[in-house]
């Protein structure tokens, strides 16, 4: 407002010059009228241009203190508001770490609690399966023990057959440490009982011997995995040399027919050193023809004690057969014995009914002849009867 108000007065300032020099043009007045006139516009300009000047001054002065105050003013009413708002600002700040404080601290509460229940558990479990990884050690150990030591390899395959032989057999159909060769000493681990040839109660046993090179199967597992052939092939070798050995020690004091078969078992307990023999070219044709030892694994024994199960089946069924018949054969010499007792008897039933036929008809007869006599009361005719029977008697 203050500027709008300047300017106008300078305006209307300059339009009074502006009318004081056409009045003075208009007048006609001379050259040094003129001259004098212009001197007096000029000083009449200067002294309004020096009073426009100060009343400008003024009002600019007037105009900036306003401005300070203003700006003062609105300072401090700002920073008031931007105190207030500071302080507002902290307050919900305040309030916002309390509650961010509170559930991150209930949450890290749980959080922890539950990491550590997890880690206690788990814990736990790593300190149970350290147990049984003890328990399992142990245990390894006993089973290296096992098989370090030649005897203990021994019965864990004798152990192994047993078990075979339990779960395929009945305990009659086989026999454990049985001499099986006639005036010998040896006894073969385990024998199966077969029926004899003769049909008597002696019976033909099917020798069984475990055995289990480990050494040798051993180095020829070592040899495999360094991918040496050389030395896998000579440790094959020296496992073929041991397997022939004791087929060889099976024929000589286990078979002995025709106490015997004319073959005899080689058990190996493991299914891979049975597929190593196997994989021995003409091995095992070799043992059955030198040895007649014939070499098995635990699926092929299994397999060979199935079919020899059958085997007694079929002859438990043959020998219930024959009992049956002779059954039948007395059942029917009894059931012919029977017949004539029934003959007989239908012959005495048939002349009972014909004597039975003969008393009716006399009875008949007599009632006919006795229809005209005359009837007694019962008391009268029981009375009668009576004394009749008593005279009879005397």
């Amino acid at each position: 407002m203050p500027t709008e108000v300047f300017a106008w007065l300078l305006l209307a300032g300059l339009l009074a010059v502006v009318v004081l020099l056409i009045v003075l043009l208009v007048r006609g007045a001379g050259r040094a009228d003129l001259a004098n006139d212009r001197a007096r516009l000029e000083q009449t300009l200067g002294t309004q241009i020096a009073n426009i000047a100060g009343l400008q001054s003024g009002q600019l002065d007037r105009l900036t203190k306003a401005n300070e105050d203003k700006l003062a003013e609105m300072r401090a009413t700002l920073e008031a508001k931007l105190k207030e708002l500071q302080t507002g600002n902290e307050a919900k700040l305040e309030q916002m770490r309390l509650t961010v404080d509170e559930k991150l601290h209930k949450t890290l509460e749980t959080r922890l609690g539950e990491s550590f229940k997890l880690v206690s558990e788990r814990l736990e479990a790593v300190h149970k399966g350290l147990g049984d990884m003890q328990t399992l050690a142990a245990d390894v150990g006993n089973l290296q023990k096992v098989l370090t030591n030649v005897k203990a390899r021994g019965t864990w395959g004798e152990v192994q057959l047993e078990n075979l032989l339990e779960q395929m057999l009945t305990a009659d159909q086989y026999t454990k440490n049985v001499a099986t060769k006639p005036g010998s000493n040896e006894r073969v681990e385990f024998a199966i009982r077969l029926p004899g040839r003769s049909g008597d109660d002696q019976p033909v046993w099917l020798p069984i011997d475990a055995k289990f090179p480990r050494e040798d199967y051993e180095r020829l597992l070592e040899a495999e995995d360094r991918a040496d052939p050389v030395a896998a092939e000579a440790a094959a070798k020296q496992l073929e040399i041991r397997i022939r050995d004791e087929a060889k020690k099976i024929h000589e004091k286990y078979i002995a027919p025709p106490h015997t078969t004319d073959f005899g078992l080689l058990f190996l307990p493991i299914e891979g050193l049975y597929a190593e023999v196997l994989r021995r070219p003409g091995l095992t044709d070799r043992l059955q023809r030198e040895y007649r030892v014939t070499v098995a694994g635990p699926t092929t024994l299994a397999a060979l004690l199935n079919s020899l199960q059958m085997g007694f089946r079929t002859l438990a069924i043959e020998k219930r057969s024959s009992e049956v018949w002779q059954v039948l054969g007395a059942v029917k010499t009894e059931f012919g014995k029977f017949g004539e007792l029934l003959a007989r008897t239908k012959k005495q039933l048939d002349t009972v009914s014909s004597t039975l036929g003969d008393a009716e008809s006399k009875t008949r007869t007599i009632e006919r002849k006795l229809r005209n006599v005359e009837q007694l009361s019962g008391p009268q005719a029981q009375a009668l009867l009576e004394d009749s029977t008593e005279s009879g008697d005397a």
